[in-house]
């Protein structure tokens, strides 16, 4: 098991650079370093890389608590925070594309869209779900909002769907890939409401026996 000092001095590097690295091949590719090209569309490779890495990240900071449950270690906590804001992180820059580089802030298209295509209104609701985890995840807010910050922070799983729905929403014809992040986060909340219960029982079981 890795020491808070080998966390913070090799372990938090290597992760936060690993969940830099896509953002730093899209922004290679953009000038055309190292031979890195975005195809013949651009803004679509921007909007899909950064939106599938949003949801990415996400799952892998659900993963978290299941891995310290399963291990009987607190150190995969360590990282969840900074995968959690890599994940909004993602999602932000995936808005932003669809609004100034693909939409152009054009306002009469873009209340179109939201007509014809829906899934951004999920997407949009899911980004504001992760902007509110964002904006509380530090140890101030957490301390401020004491059991309500517990409370509000649950907000990733309903979060977490709604990313999910928006991605299937979109596919038009193959659905395979929308379908397995699908099933990695009903996995996710299938083991967390396990574990819930389970915690129940356990809790339980004193106070019959007192009783």
């Amino acid at each position: 098991m890795p020491t808070l000092r080998q966390l913070r001095l090799y372990w938090k590097p290597v992760v936060f650079l690993a969940a830099s690295l896509p953002l730093l091949r899209l922004a290679a590719g953009t000038v055309g370093l190292a031979g890195v090209r975005l195809g013949a569309n651009p803004v679509e490779t921007i909007q899909d890389s950064t939106g599938l890495w949003a949801l990415r990240l996400l799952l892998a900071t659900l993963c978290m608590t299941p891995l310290r449950q399963i291990s009987g270690k607190a150190w995969p906590l360590q990282f969840r925070r900074m995968l959690g804001l890599f994940a909004f992180s993602y999602a932000a820059l995936h808005f932003a594309n669809y609004l100034f580089l693909d939409r152009a802030l054009d306002f009469a298209e873009i209340t179109g869209d939201l007509t014809r295509r829906p899934y951004i209104i999920v997407g949009a609701t899911a980004l504001l779900s992760l902007a509110a985890l964002a904006a509380t995840s530090t140890a101030g807010w957490r301390r401020r909002l004491g059991q309500r910050w517990l409370t509000l922070h649950q907000l990733v799983y309903p979060a977490g769907l709604l990313v999910c729905w928006h991605f299937w929403w979109q596919v038009k014809k193959d659905v395979t890939e929308p379908l397995v992040y699908c099933l990695i986060l009903l996995a996710l909340l299938a083991w967390r409401a396990w574990w819930a219960r389970r915690a129940r029982r356990a809790a339980a079981l004193p106070a019959a026996g007192a009783a």
